[in-house]
């Protein structure tokens, strides 16, 4: 049985900058979709479960409650971990920093942990400008490490050519039915850390599978507990979201099971190349 009656110890990924490394919790807190009103009590629960990562964005429309549960929080702050994206909208040097400021004043913060590009836009091909702004922050300090969200390995490369320099992390939606191995391989060996966004596939299809099932009763363990070990075994960040409580705790749980060679395998035999978000070459939403 996972055990969720002790505080599990969160392991952490290094992501490399050109500042020297920076660790973060391998497993966060997402909180898309969590009303501005409620996340503030939702983020509260996850940090006395332990989660130690907090990830939102502006386009989310709760980081001032996020804000407010960081505020609240009797843990330090140099003991959690906060992401926040900069929208497409805001896209180019002049909007990525008005709009960090805005997310920063919300937050209630001096210093950002993570900020990431929240999608390419190619339609709108602003995101090497976007990515020289983020660059632009962390050198002066005001954000520890930069990375990217979506991105495909052409825009990555592109990045990469215009700046000399990779992201530290590409979080793109990342579940046993659209492993993404081929990007992860590229990714890896280029040291840019793979963060799974939608880890659970948004909802039963893949909790309900067949092969997840039945490995979660070989190790009296949830099926959401089942997957979310998986993308820690492989080495990535990952970020299931729920506002119940006992769902925060059980997720975080998961960080004690530990799957065999075996289980892997099979679950590695799942890929459809299924997307429950849109392709990151056609998503241009402002």
């Amino acid at each position: 049985m996972v055990s969720v009656s002790e505080r599990p110890a969160v392991p952490r990924t290094v992501l490399n900058t050109p500042t020297g490394e920076v660790l973060i919790p391998s497993i966060g807190y997402g909180v898309w979709q969590v009303p501005d009103d409620e996340v503030d009590s939702a983020v509260g629960t996850a940090l006395e479960a332990g989660y130690r990562h907090i990830d939102t964005a502006r386009i989310y429309g709760n980081e001032a409650g996020v804000g407010r549960a960081l505020k609240a929080t009797s843990v330090p702050r140099d003991e959690i971990f906060v992401t926040t994206k900069v929208w497409n909208s805001d896209h180019g040097r002049e909007g990525t920093l008005r709009a960090f400021d805005a997310s920063m004043r919300r937050l209630g913060l001096e210093v950002l942990d993570l900020y990431l590009i929240h999608w390419p836009v190619p339609s709108l091909d602003r995101y090497l400008e976007t990515w020289a702004a983020l660059r632009e922050l962390r050198d002066a300090g005001r954000v520890r490490a930069i990375g990217v969200c979506n991105f495909h390995e052409g825009h990555l490369r592109r990045v990469e050519q215009e700046s000399g320099e990779w992201p530290a992390i590409n979080q793109i939606e990342l579940h046993p039915y659209l492993q993404q191995g081929t990007l992860r391989e590229f990714q890896a060996q280029r040291g840019i850390v793979t963060e799974s966004w939608s880890p659970l596939a948004s909802g039963k299809r893949v909790l309900d599978d067949p092969v997840v099932r039945r490995i979660a009763q070989r190790h009296d363990a949830t099926a959401a507990q089942v997957v979310i070990a998986w993308h820690l075994a492989l080495g990535l960040v990952v970020i299931p979201k729920s506002v119940t409580p006992a769902r925060i705790v059980e997720n975080l749980a998961a960080v004690g099971l530990e799957l065999t060679r075996a289980d892997l395998v099979e679950l590695g035999t799942l890929d459809q190349g299924f997307r429950t978000g849109p392709d990151p070459d056609e998503f241009a939403v402002l």
